[in-house]
């Protein structure tokens, strides 16, 4: 079976192949649906800025009371945040790991930015225009 959002199956496993080049993973991570949708009805529109990560913060979390969703949308700020830290600090970039991906800055510092959207989606804390500031210092 070959899912295209995934990307290409290896040939041998069968397991999802992600694109190979660091704009491909990119413009795949940056995706985030869901919480585009929430930002979306809440009046918030998410333009890749950290402007738009301090918007973010603002949100009532109505989410939070759906454990569904919960985990779905903790991935979607996590993969924001991250897309917003690729495009916006010199050289970082996705760094696709088993476990998950990270963020890896020029110094070779590694954030886990999906952990951290997990964090924020449950608690509200740590905000992740605080988390992009101190990234952005690094």
């Amino acid at each position: 079976m070959n899912i295209p959002f995934l990307g290409h199956r290896h040939p041998k496993t069968g397991e999802a192949m992600l694109p190979t080049d660091p704009e491909g993973v990119a413009d795949l991570l940056s995706e985030c649906e869901l919480l585009r949708s929430q930002a979306e009805e809440a009046g918030v529109r998410l333009d890749d800025s950290p402007a738009s990560l301090e918007a973010l913060d603002q949100v009532l979390p109505r989410w939070r009371d759906d454990e569904e969703t919960l985990p779905w949308l903790g991935n979607d700020a996590g993969f924001y945040l991250g897309t917003v830290i690729v495009r916006t600090v010199p050289g970082a970039l996705w760094d696709i790991r088993p476990a998950g991906p990270v963020v890896r800055l020029a110094s070779g510092r590694e954030f886990d930015v999906v952990a951290s959207g997990h964090e924020w989606a449950a608690s509200g804390v740590p905000e992740l225009s605080q988390l992009y500031a101190e990234v952005a210092e690094s």
